[in-house]
């Protein structure tokens, strides 16, 4: 197994994908950058041009965007089955899933926070009703987004639920409330956030 190397900030999308990891078991090192100057810096331009996080170092590979990470590392530890088998139908499914809340669902999140909504007709996230409609559809009833399992899937859809309810920034429908709690008390996910917490506690005893 190559080397698993983590950047990120604790106060970024990269909380999502060190769940990912938490959950995977692999090992990483992670390297903690900060908005504006070490996200900047040609170091890590030159490994990351976009000058952000999360991104995951695999070997000699580099893997960004959030969704990607989580699909990639789903798929480091078949014997887990965060993916489901390849070929089936249900990995297409998984996939939708996960590009849906990576995709339409913050897209339209952030559009809307800024005012700037597109037309439905032209934007990728249509608009606010077809989207709860479609998350209350997929959701309602169920503990699980693909088949009586939990995968990635499930990982990156309760991940943005829960933060965006948090927030104020999605409403809290009863629906989402409960599928997201369930998996949010996963030890992974615990253990994830208490070295999120810890480090900004860590920058705030610093500052």
């Amino acid at each position: 197994m190559h080397t698993l190397v983590f950047y990120t900030h604790p106060f970024s999308r990269g909380r999502v994908a060190r769940w990912m990891l938490e959950e995977t078991g692999l090992p990483y090192e992670e390297v903690i950058l900060d908005y504006g100057t070490t996200m900047k810096a040609p170091a890590y331009l030159a490994i990351n041009p976009m000058g952000k996080v999360p991104e995951l170092r695999h070997g000699d590979s580099v893997v960004t965007e959030n969704a990607a990470i989580c699909l990639h590392l789903a798929e480091q530890v078949p014997d887990q089955h965060l993916l489901p088998p390849p070929g089936s139908p249900a990995r297409g499914e998984c996939y939708r899933w996960v590009l849906f809340a990576a995709g339409p669902l913050e897209s339209f999140i952030s559009a809307r926070r800024h005012g700037a909504l597109a037309p439905a007709r032209e934007a990728g996230y249509g608009n606010e009703a077809d989207l709860m409609r479609t998350l209350e559809g997929a959701l309602a009833g169920r503990r699980y987004l693909v088949g009586d399992r939990f995968s990635v899937a499930d990982l990156y859809m309760a991940a943005v639920l829960g933060y965006y309810m948090r927030i104020g920034e999605l409403e809290s429908r009863p629906v989402f409330e409960a599928y997201a709690a369930a998996h949010l008390q996963r030890p992974a996910a615990l253990r994830a956030n208490a070295r999120d917490d810890a480090l900004v506690a860590a920058r705030a005893e610093s500052a």
